[in-house]
């Protein structure tokens, strides 16, 4: 039986028990069925990740006592994503898909065009939760409120590096920019800004390009939904410059089956 993974906010090391939350609790009462001393693993995004087995209290209670550590903390890609809110299953589709990409931060940015006026953090929060479980990420994504692009751009961080995805054929293709960058720039904290489904406007483009560390690329010769520019700006950036470059390890500790694995 595999291990049910699960995201804590509590301190993990080894004796320690944690309170599971009812949202969880009911999860592995009553959709995978696990029982008394059932084994789990534990992460928290800053402990790297445990083992545990499960304590049943009552009806709607339960705890996991923590045990080995399982894999250490590691370090990944600082990387934002700063995109305009969609519709909902759309958006909801984003933050799961960037949290398997890898990104550190998703921040919702309202501009002229954007078409979606209220934004449920909480329930992007319980994507990017999910998704990181799923995907035996260390950490979830920071999911931070909705800002206007204007006050975003007047906050930047001046050592974060801006991937602009311009729809209007201002920048070169995206492989060909990353490629051609300096050792410093690959290097640096990332972002990447993509627009809503109506595209930036002209004043915002303007901004954007005003700004010293901007990098403006396209996406080839199709115009992509905006959930669809995302991904595709995630992958080029992470095959280019992220954690892709890293080999697959022949051999994988398969803590889920307490065997090795090739």
């Amino acid at each position: 039986m595999n291990l049910s993974r699960l995201f804590v906010e509590a301190d993990l090391s080894a004796g320690v028990e944690v309170s599971l939350s009812e949202t969880q609790a009911h999860y592995l009462r009553h959709v995978v069925r696990r029982e008394e001393g059932a084994r789990l693993s534990l992460f928290n995004g800053r402990d790297g990740e445990w083992s545990a087995t499960l304590s049943l209290r009552g009806k709607r209670d339960a705890a996991a006592r923590v045990g080995a550590c399982l894999r250490a903390q590691e370090a990944e890609p600082d990387l934002w994503l700063c995109f305009a809110p969609i519709k909902r299953a759309r958006i909801d589709f984003i933050a799961e898909k960037a949290t398997e990409l890898g990104v550190a931060v998703l921040q919702p940015v309202l501009t002229r065009h954007t078409a979606v006026e209220r934004v449920n953090v909480e329930r992007l929060r319980a994507n990017a939760i999910e998704a990181a479980e799923q995907t035996e990420r260390l950490t979830v994504p920071d999911v931070r409120e909705p800002i206007d692009l204007g006050r975003l751009l007047d906050r930047w961080p001046p050592e974060r590096r801006l991937l602009m995805c311009d729809e209007t054929g201002g920048g070169p293709p995206i492989a060909e920019a990353l490629a051609g960058l300096d050792d410093a720039s690959r290097t640096s904290p990332w972002a990447i800004v993509i627009g809503p489904e109506g595209g930036f406007a002209q004043s915002e483009l303007a901004a954007l390009h005003r700004m010293s560390n901007v990098t403006a690329v396209g996406l080839g010769p199709r115009i992509l939904r905006a959930d669809t520019a995302a991904l595709a700006a995630l992958a080029c950036w992470q095959a280019l410059l992220g954690d892709w470059r890293k080999p697959t390890p022949r051999l994988v500790n398969d803590y889920r089956t307490s065997r090795t694995v090739t």
